[in-house]
């Protein structure tokens, strides 16, 4: 069963599908934080509180903000998550950086009065997050769906963004969408039971065999409590999503943090993008940022530092 499945995964995951765990309590704010913005010039915010901005179509989205100083490391979740699944980056993130998080439109406590969930839309909620920021520098770390909404993002921020982190996605970057009449025989299943094939294919396929069941059956139960309105019509959009014009847009650096789940072409990529490169963390799932943090965190903290070093030269 599991191996029918395998040419819609690798197409969800290089496309940027993903899940996220919706409990998880946000950090508390670390000693000195306020020292530490008031000596590097940031105005002081109330660490992990609530905070909203308004996206272009009236929809209002939620973010959090930790830490302080530049760059403002901005963290987009993927389909059918919240900023919850970040949970386990913000502590090594905010020790050195301001750090956002951000609930996408239809997602955790941002608004639903939206009926176009287009990837254009969310990265529209992403810079509208990002022009109430007031850093000079932005870098934008999206998972899966969440890649290709930063990718969006940029386009909309302009030379703020000193770059991308693609977390498990952008892998299909130089290839073709895929077909409508493909993409609807495969909705046709969500259409029709989306919590059952939710959480179907997030167990089957996004996991490596030996993983922990516990945390797949979390996953795939989180995911899928999505609204089913917005979950369907979203995939839609990513899976119909022409990367050429957008990547034509982007003139920074893109890195990615993959697992090995499917393969990374980087020659196909660099083509398009030639300022990429990937670095692969062996063994683990599409969730990888939540699997394994220990292993996952320092790989980001040295991507960002990369991108700071760019950006001064």
């Amino acid at each position: 069963m599991i191996r029918t499945r395998l040419p819609f995964l690798a197409l969800l995951i290089a496309a940027g599908t993903v899940a996220c765990t919706r409990d998880a309590a946000p950090p508390a704010a670390a000693p000195g934080a306020s020292a530490r913005a008031a000596a590097a010039g940031t105005p002081l915010r109330a660490e992990g509180i609530p905070q909203l901005a308004n996206s272009a179509d009236g929809v209002h989205i939620e973010y959090r903000t930790y830490g302080s100083g530049e760059p403002a490391v901005v963290l987009v979740h993927g389909w059918s998550c919240d900023a919850n699944y970040w949970s386990a980056q913000i502590a090594a993130l905010k020790a050195h950086f301001t750090v956002v998080t951000v609930d996408l439109a239809g997602h955790g406590a941002s608004g639903r009065n939206r009926t176009d969930w287009t990837m254009a839309n969310y990265g529209e909620d992403v810079a509208a997050v990002v022009r109430q920021l007031p850093n000079r520098q932005i870098v934008l770390v999206g998972h899966s769906m969440g890649a290709t909404v930063a990718l969006e993002a940029t386009r909309r921020i302009g030379d703020r963004v000193i770059g991308i982190i693609a977390v498990d996605a952008l892998k299909s970057i130089g290839q073709p969408p895929m077909p409508q009449k493909q993409i609807d025989t495969r909705l046709a299943a969500f259409r029709a039971d989306f919590i059952g094939e939710t959480r179907k294919f997030v167990t089957e396929s996004l996991f490596p065999k030996g993983s922990d069941p516990r945390f797949v059956s979390k996953v795939a139960y989180d995911m899928s409590l999505e609204p089913a309105d917005i979950g369907v019509a979203s995939m839609q959009s990513l899976l119909a999503t022409d990367l050429a014009p957008v990547v034509a847009d982007i003139h920074v650096p893109v890195l990615a943090i993959n697992s090995d789940l499917t393969a990374t072409d980087e020659a196909r990529i660099r083509r398009s993008l030639p300022d990429f490169s990937a670095r692969v963390i062996p063994g683990t799932s599409h969730f990888l940022m939540m699997q394994d943090a220990q292993r996952f965190n320092p790989v980001l903290l040295a991507d960002v530092g990369e991108l700071v070093r760019k950006a001064h030269h």
